[in-house]
């Protein structure tokens, strides 16, 4: 089974989006509210750069953004 984190702020649709696809995939994920959790937030600038969400780390290969078919194809799923 793979790592899988997202940050995310609630107000993001594109975030609401990747955690549908993850639970409907049945994908066991971290979710790390980047609006309330400081930790959280400065993770995810090094990871990806920049303030943007969602950011999606699957065992350390970050992608920014939710590309339904990318995210898939990175968990081998369909």
């Amino acid at each position: 089974m793979k790592n899988v984190i997202i940050y995310s702020s609630p107000a993001c649709h594109f975030c609401h989006a990747a955690k549908e696809f993850f639970k409907e995939k049945n994908i066991v994920f971290t979710d790390k509210d980047v609006t309330k959790d400081p930790q959280a937030r400065s993770e995810m600038i090094e990871k990806s750069g920049g303030m943007a969400v969602p950011v999606i780390d699957i065992d350390g290969t970050i992608t920014v953004g939710f590309e339904q078919s990318k995210v898939a194809s990175m968990l081998g799923v369909s």
